[in-house]
């Protein structure tokens, strides 16, 4: 193999590298978006996970009254004038 056969190889090989170099770095600019989209995307739903775990127990305490109000209402003794009635 001459000197120029050689250095043309070389020459494409060189490419080659400089190609796959290209693809590897528009990969990692996706997959830089693509990660910041699912932190995002993340940081969304913990916020949604936080208000339906507020509502959720706001919802318990307001039932857990009731629950009070009827057993205190169960447990309250008739008026003497109902009875007469």
């Amino acid at each position: 193999m001459t000197i120029d056969e050689r250095l043309e190889k070389l020459a494409e090989r060189h490419e080659a590298l400089t190609q796959t170099i290209e693809l590897m770095q528009r990969n990692h600019e996706r997959i830089e978006k693509d990660i910041d989209a699912l932190t995002k995307s993340q940081a969304k739903t913990e916020r949604w996970i936080r208000r339906l775990g507020s509502i959720f127990l706001n919802y318990v305490a307001d039932h857990e009254g009731r629950l009070v109000k009827l057993e205190e209402l169960r447990n309250e003794p008739l008026d003497d004038e109902d009875d007469q009635h």
